[in-house]
């Protein structure tokens, strides 16, 4: 499996940000053909402080070239498009093949 995690930091308008990721970005996350698994959440700390981030999302693939082919089609790109829609406080993304330990 492989695993893209996105981060999004603290957004200027938290609502506003949440209603359109919610119905609107997620929706176009699930529309990739060979997405395996689609989680996310707002952030928060043990101790309420405030989190260094405001939303992580985790989206799963069988491998890498499944996740390319996934980002460079039709679906994919109007999802990366949508980025600019909401995400203007920035995000980051992580990549890496699922290793289980134990």
């Amino acid at each position: 499996m492989y695993r893209l995690v996105a981060i999004y930091n603290h957004p200027e308008n938290p609502e506003k940000f949440l209603d359109h990721y919610e119905n609107v970005h997620a929706k176009l996350a699930l529309d990739q053909k060979g997405i395996r698994n689609f989680e996310w959440g707002v952030c928060s700390t043990a101790d309420g402080s405030v989190p260094p981030h405001f939303l992580v999302a985790v989206c799963d693939w069988d491998s890498k070239e499944a996740m390319l082919e996934d980002m460079s089609s039709p679906a994919g790109q109007k999802g990366a498009a949508d980025l600019e829609n909401f995400a203007q406080a920035g995000v980051s993304f992580d990549f890496y093949e699922i290793n289980k330990g134990i």
